[in-house]
C-alpha cells in the first residue's frame, strides 16, 4: 500500500517527545497511516496495540503507572531503548491519556495513536496532553492522491501542492488525460477502499458499510443518542441544501425539534468529519460573523448515496473540500444575493462553475475589488483556454 501525503508531514516528528494523534472518518485510513510508520521504524523497540479488542486494554488497566511502563518494558526484553508505542483507537479507552502523559513525562515514551472523531478527541486532550501531542487530520484521499494511489508505475511519494502551484498548473494535456477520473472522483468520493476498487457496483457497497458504521459505532460511542432518527433525518434535510445558507429556524420547524438540538447535532457531525460548515467572510479575522453558515459534506461518494443533488453541487463541493486543506476558507454574499463562493487566506476569490466563462470572470472581480481582493479565478469542471478559469480537477 502506498503511502498518504500526510505520512510526509509527520515524518520530521517521528523522534520528538510529543505523541503522534492521527484523527479523522473511519475508514480513511488511519489504521494503515499508523502501521506504515510502525513498519519505518525496524531499528526502534516498538509496540502495538489495538483498542477495539478488550484484551489489548487491559496491560494499560493498572492503577500504578510505573507497573504499566514495567510491563511494558517486560514485553519488548530491551530495558535499554526508548519505547515506541502504537495505539489504534484510542477512543475506545479514554483513561489513555492521563497515562500517556505520565509515560512520557518519566520515561520519555513515543506514542504513536488514532482515534475516529474529532468531536471526542477535543474534549479528551486538552488538559490530559496538553503541550504533549501534535495532532493530524487525515482527510479523505486528494485527486492528486487518487492519482497517485492508482498509478502503478509512480512509487514515489509525491509532495502535496500549494495553492500557488496549482494557480500556475494549468496543463489541457492533464485535463484531458484524467477527464474521466474526475468524474469517478467526483461521483464515488475519495474513501481509499472505494478509490482502489475498480468494480462501480462494489464501490457502492463499501460507501453503504462506511455509513452503516457510522451509525452503528461512531454515533453510539461518541454520544448519548438513544434515537438516532432525528439525526438521520437532519442529514437527508441538508443534502439539498449543499452550498447554500443553513436556515436552522427552518430546519428545526421541519424536524419538529428546537433550534438548540439542531445547533448540537451539527456541531456532532462536524466533530465527526461527517460535514463541515463553511463562515462568512469578514475583513476582521478577530470578528464573529453574524448570519448563516454554508453545509458541505466531507466526501462526495456519501453525498451522492444518500440523496438527490446536482452535479453543480457536487463540484463545489469537491473543490471546498480541497480548499479547506490548502488553507482558510469563507464566502462571501450580501443582502443583494451578489455572492463570492470562496474567499481563501482572505487573499483569493475563487467562483466555481460546471462551465466558466468570461462573463463570469467580470463578475467575480467586479465583486471581489470592492473587498479590495485583486486576485480572483473561475474554477470550472469544463476546459478553459482562459489563464483564470482553472480546472476544478488541478485543485
Amino acid at each position: 500500500m502506498k503511502k498518504r501525503f500526510l505520512y510526509s508531514s509527520i515524518e520530521p516528528y517521528f523522534e520528538d517527545k510529543n505523541a503522534i494523534v492521527i484523527t479523522g472518518m473511519r475508514q480513511v485510513g488511519k489504521t494503515t497511516l499508523l502501521k506504515q510508520i510502525h513498519d519505518s521504524l525496524t531499528d526502534k523497540t516498538r509496540l502495538w496495540f489495538d483498542f477495539d479488542n478488550p484484551f489489548d486494554q487491559k496491560i494499560f488497566e493498572e492503577v500504578d503507572y510505573n507497573n504499566i511502563y514495567k510491563k511494558l518494558s517486560w514485553m519488548t526484553q530491551n530495558k535499554n531503548q526508548r519505547l515506541y508505542v502504537f495505539i489504534d483507537e484510542i477512543q475506545n479507552f479514554p483513561e489513555i491519556t492521563r497515562i500517556i502523559k505520565f509515560l512520557i513525562d518519566y520515561f520519555q515514551v513515543k506514542f504513536f495513536v488514532t482515534g475516529s472523531s474529532n468531536f471526542y478527541l477535543k474534549n479528551l486532550f486538552p488538559e490530559s496532553l496538553s503541550g504533549r501531542k501534535f495532532l493530524y487530520y487525515l482527510a479523505p484521499l486528494s485527486f492528486q492522491e487518487f492519482l497517485y494511489l492508482r498509478d502503478d508505475q509512480e512509487q514515489k511519494l509525491p509532495k502535496p501542492k500549494t495553492i500557488e502551484e496549482i494557480l500556475q498548473f494549468k496543463n489541457e494535456i492533464f485535463y484531458q488525460k484524467h477527464k474521466s477520473d474526475y468524474q469517478e472522483f467526483l461521483e464515488f468520493g475519495s474513501f481509499p477502499e472505494v478509490v482502489l476498487t475498480p468494480d462501480f457496483e462494489t464501490k457502492k457497497l463499501i460507501i453503504k458499510n462506511i455509513l452503516t458504521s457510522f451509525f452503528e459505532k461512531d454515533i453510539h460511542l461518541l454520544s448519548d443518542l438513544k434515537d438516532i432518527r432525528e439525526l438521520r433525518d437532519l442529514i437527508l434535510l441538508l443534502i439539498p441544501r449543499v452550498g447554500s445558507l443553513l436556515d436552522v429556524t427552518k430546519i428545526a420547524n421541519e424536524l419538529n425539534i428546537n433550534r438548540v438540538k439542531v445547533y448540537h447535532f451539527l456541531e456532532f457531525l462536524q466533530g465527526c468529519f461527517f460535514l463541515k460548515l463553511l463562515p462568512k467572510y469578514s475583513k476582521s479575522p478577530d470578528r464573529s460573523v453574524a448570519g448563516g453558515k454554508k453545509v458541505y459534506f466531507s466526501d462526495t461518494g456519501i453525498l451522492n448515496h444518500i440523496g438527490n443533488v446536482t452535479f453543480g453541487q457536487v463540484l463545489e463541493n469537491a473543490v471546498i473540500n480541497q480548499l479547506t486543506s490548502l488553507g482558510n476558507v469563507s464566502f462571501y454574499n450580501t443582502q443583494s444575493e451578489s455572492e463570492i463562493d470562496v474567499i481563501f487566506d482572505n487573499k483569493l476569490a475563487f467562483e466555481i462553475k460546471t462551465r466558466g466563462t468570461a462573463y463570469d470572470l467580470q463578475k467575480l472581480d467586479k465583486l471581489s475589488l470592492k473587498l479590495g481582493i485583486s486576485s480572483a479565478f473561475i474554477i470550472s469542471n469544463e476546459w478553459s483556454d482562459d489563464c483564470r478559469i482553472l480546472p476544478a480537477m488541478d485543485f
